[in-house]
């Protein structure tokens, strides 16, 4: 499953579900919590079910409520025989809460957003424990400012404070530790494309493997950013040839430059993030 660009869609809004399908994400994350009115919950529901009940033409998420807050049995009920191929989870603290969310709607894999509670980031490091239970890592910088009293997380400029870098680093961390997809948060500023263009270029730089989107008008330019160029994609399958046809070596040398293990498994991510095996 390609997960360059994820975009959150509100649940009780058939409308943008339906125009969605066409914005390019690789993804639609179908949302009961923050975009949903607490007295349009069961509405939602009933929205969401009904979409994951058509045909699809690219995969689904559904991202439940909190567990805790007494509207995620509901979500969990609603979605019983509707399929959905992803749940992803707000204000997961560590594994422990994702088997609790398992163990309520059954096999499905879970995207928790794993910062978004002061408790939260001294759990990233369990997520390794299960991660055959996880499509993926994510995190979030708007919940956790608040929960703490902070004013902000970001700076004038639109960079973020020391505390919540640090939570990105984590969370990017806990992600590899775990063999999963790291997923960047979203980008608030939906019509700031050349800030979000270089936000997203920052995200893949840093390892990132895809990013979250809150409007269609984000989806090309994170697509853009977490899909390799061709100069890459042709470097990476020398690489990964070069290797192949001395699957003894430690290191070789291609076009005049060293290459070692690093290189290899550096190859092998630029070509999944392309789409190749």
């Amino acid at each position: 499953m390609r997960l360059r660009s994820l975009l959150f869609v509100p649940g009780d809004r058939p409308d943008r579900m339906e125009k969605a399908l066409g914005s390019g994400a690789d993804t639609l994350i179908l949302d009961l919590e923050d975009s949903v009115a607490p007295s349009r919950k069961k509405e939602a529901r009933v929205a969401v079910a009904a979409f994951l009940r058509r045909e699809r033409a690219l995969p689904l998420f559904v991202r439940v409520n909190p567990l805790g807050s007494g509207e995620e049995v509901a979500d969990v009920a609603a979605l019983a025989d509707a399929r959905p191929d992803a749940l992803v989870l707000p204000k997961a603290e560590g594994i422990a809460t994702v088997q609790r969310l398992v163990d309520m709607a059954g096999p499905v894999p879970v995207l928790p957003i794993a910062t978004e509670t002061p408790a939260a980031i001294f759990e990233l490091g369990s997520y390794r424990l299960r991660s055959e239970l996880l499509l993926g890592l994510t995190w979030g910088a708007e919940d956790l400012p608040a929960a703490i009293g902070a004013s902000t997380s970001r700076e004038p400029d639109g960079r973020y404070t020391p505390p919540y870098e640090t939570v990105r680093a984590l969370t990017l961390f806990a992600a590899y530790a775990a063999a999963v997809p790291a997923i960047e948060t979203v980008f608030p500023n939906f019509r700031d494309l050349d800030g979000l263009a270089a936000y997203a270029a920052r995200g893949r730089r840093d390892g990132f493997t895809g990013m979250m989107a809150i409007h269609p008008a984000q989806v090309p330019a994170i697509n853009a950013a977490f899909t390799p160029s061709e100069a890459e994609v042709a470097h990476a399958r020398a690489v990964v040839a070069a290797f192949a046809a001395s699957p003894n070596a430690g290191a070789l040398s291609l076009d005049g430059r060293m290459i070692d293990a690093p290189h290899l498994k550096g190859a092998r991510r630029v070509l999944a993030l392309a789409g190749e095996a």
